[in-house]
C-alpha cells in the first residue's frame, strides 16, 4: 500500500487495532453463523474483497486510511473463520495448531524481512508497518494464531471467556507498558504484540457477543460502530504524506 494510506504507529493505531480485533472476531462468527456461510464458504469472498481493496488502493492518490483498516477487518475476519475451521471443523488439537502457526509466523516474518523489508529499510523505510503482500500474509497467520490462543485459554484451560479476558487483557497491557521506550517498532516485538492483540480480541469479542451479554448480531454492530467512531473522532496528528511515497 502507498504510504499516504497507512496510519502512524502510535496510541491511536494500537487502540484501533484492539477494537478491530474484537470487531473482526465477531464478524467472523457473524459470517459463519448468522449469514450461514460456515467457516470455509466465506473465505473466497473475503479473499476477493481483500484483492479489490488492494487493487483499488493502487489508483487512489487521496490521503486517508480507509484501505488499510478495511483490509485489517477482512484479514481478521478470515483468520477467525480459518482458526475455527482448523480446530473446530477439522478437530485439530489447539496446542498443535498453536505450535505450527507460531513456526509459520516466524518463517513468514523472517522471509518478509530477508526478501522485501530489509531492502526497503536500507532505502530509509524502517517502519514495521508495511502493508505489502508479506505483511498481509503475516497478519493473517498472526490473526489465526491469536484466535486459537484465545480459544485455548477460554476452553482448554477452562477459564471461560471472562477468565480468559482477565488473563490476556492484562498481558497485553503489560506488553504496551514494557514498550513505552519504542520497543513496538522492533519487528519481533511488533508481531508478538499483534498476536496478543488478536488473542485478547478473540476472548473479549466472544464475551461481548455471548448470550448473556449483547448477543452476536448486536455485539458485532456495537463493536463495529465503536471501531469506526474511534477512527473518525481520534484524528491522527503528523505531517501529510507524499502522494508518490509507495510501500507496495
Amino acid at each position: 500500500m502507498q504510504q499516504i494510506h497507512l496510519p502512524t504507529l502510535g496510541a491511536r493505531y494500537w487502540a484501533a487495532l484492539c477494537l478491530a480485533s474484537i470487531f473482526g472476531a465477531n464478524m467472523g462468527d457473524f459470517c459463519a453463523h448468522n449469514l450461514g456461510l460456515g467457516h470455509v464458504a466465506g473465505l473466497p469472498y473475503l479473499a476477493l474483497a481483500l484483492a479489490i481493496v488492494v487493487l483499488a488502493e493502487r489508483f487512489d492518490r487521496s490521503v486517508h486510511q480507509v484501505y488499510y483498516w478495511t483490509a485489517i477487518i477482512i484479514v481478521r475476519t478470515a483468520a477467525t473463520n480459518f482458526a475455527d475451521f482448523t480446530c473446530g471443523d477439522m478437530k485439530q488439537p489447539r496446542l498443535l495448531v498453536i505450535a505450527a502457526l507460531t513456526a509459520l509466523l516466524i518463517a513468514a516474518v523472517f522471509a518478509g524481512w530477508q526478501l522485501v523489508w530489509r531492502h526497503r529499510s536500507d532505502e530509509g523505510g524502517a517502519s514495521v508497518l508495511r502493508a505489502d503482500a508479506p505483511y498481509w500474509l503475516s497478519m493473517f497467520i498472526a490473526g489465526t494464531l491469536g484466535t486459537v490462543i484465545g480459544d485455548y485459554c477460554s476452553h482448554n484451560l477452562g477459564l471461560g471467556d471472562g477468565g480468559a479476558c482477565l488473563l490476556l487483557v492484562p498481558l497485553l497491557a503489560l506488553l504496551f507498558a514494557i514498550a513505552r521506550n519504542g520497543l513496538l517498532r522492533a519487528l519481533p516485538y511488533y508481531w508478538l504484540t499483534i498476536v496478543t492483540v488478536r488473542a485478547a480480541g478473540t476472548v473479549v469479542g466472544d464475551l461481548v457477543a455471548g448470550r448473556h451479554m449483547l448477543g452476536l448480531a448486536l455485539g458485532t454492530l456495537v463493536t463495529g460502530t465503536l471501531f469506526v467512531a474511534l477512527l473518525a473522532l481520534w484524528k491522527e496528528p503528523g505531517a501529510p504524506r507524499l502522494a508518490h511515497a509507495d510501500q507496495r
